[in-house]
């Protein structure tokens, strides 16, 4: 037997909807539901349909804050992804080997690391940044740094007796770039905590350096 539902309980439920979905933090949803819920009514839409597309809107807007996310945490400059490398400009630069190395198959999972060797101006770190974008569009964790500037950090962390905490904290990173490596000028002090650093790292993460 079906009962008839009560539209006095039909709107409080519609009115109880957005507060459930802050407490499940679904803020899309939250944000859409009501527009597609009246889409739904109208055109008459199978309840799994109405449920796959306000679950899909969710998902998609997710992974988009996540990218974001990473991409801020990285410190990869903006606007150099490889699509706007000049290829033709650095004829030495293997394209398809350079695409490869976006695609991560093997390299990353295996703690190899990246070295970009040549004179100012040819595009070291806007390629090696391009490869960081595109791994955080797969889904791995990078971070950007100049090497002086990751120096300073390491040592910063001797100092306050936390260098331990701080390798764990850069340890989340699957890749480590560091930029202009042999601009820094480093004493006994810095080459050490680079070296932990490295040591650290050593068939387990990657670095990428340019010089």
């Amino acid at each position: 037997m079906t009962s008839a539902i009560n539209p006095a309980d039909a709107a409080n439920s519609g009115a109880a909807v957005p507060i459930m979905l802050t407490e499940l933090r679904l803020p899309t949803i939250k944000r859409l539901w009501a527009d597609l819920a009246a889409q739904s009514n109208r055109e008459g839409w199978p309840a799994e349909r109405l449920l796959h597309t306000l679950l899909g809107f969710e998902v998609a807007e997710r992974e988009t804050r996540r990218l974001a996310r990473a991409r801020a945490d990285s410190g990869l400059p903006p606007g150099k992804s490889l699509a706007e490398f000049d290829f033709a400009a650095v004829p030495a630069v293997s394209k398809a080997h350079v695409m490869a190395l976006a695609e991560a198959d093997s390299w990353i999972s295996q703690g190899h690391n990246l070295l970009a060797f040549g004179p100012p101006g040819t595009g070291k770190t806007h390629l090696l940044a391009g490869i960081g974008h595109a791994l955080i569009d797969r889904g791995l964790k990078v971070l950007f740094m100049r090497t002086s500037e990751l120096v300073q950090r390491l040592q910063a962390a001797r100092r306050d007796l936390r260098l331990p905490a701080e390798l764990a904290k850069l340890d989340r990173f699957d890749l480590i770039v560091l930029d202009d490596f042999s601009y820094a000028r480093r004493d006994q002090a810095e080459n050490s905590v680079l070296f932990e650093l490295i040591a650290e790292r050593y068939e387990r993460k990657s670095i990428a350096i340019t010089a």
